[in-house]
């Protein structure tokens, strides 16, 4: 008699399974029956049944890239040939 079920093995970073677990279990569900769930929605779309779309920032991130935006068009900015020079100028240069 044939097994109409198979196996499936991944390999996903150890933080992100935990927290996937988590956000399951309160939804009453294991990683197998999501991942089955998921599946399932795909071939029923004939698709990923979700939006892909490129990474955006976050705040955070948005913040320090327009920190650097302003101190790149700083007139006052001081240039360094090497992080040698940067320590030299904070005076932590290592004897």
């Amino acid at each position: 008699m044939e097994s109409k079920t198979t196996n499936i093995t991944m390999r996903v970073d150890k933080e992100l399974k935990k927290q996937a677990e988590e956000l399951f279990s309160d939804l009453g569900l294991n990683l197998t029956t999501a991942f089955t769930s998921f599946l399932k929605q795909s071939v029923r779309e004939q698709g990923i049944p979700f939006v892909l779309s490129r990474n955006v920032p976050n705040d955070e991130t948005l913040q320090a890239i327009k920190e650097v935006q302003v101190l790149k068009n700083d007139p006052n900015k001081k240039l360094y040939s090497s992080f040698k020079d940067i320590l030299e100028d904070l005076g932590e240069e290592d004897d």
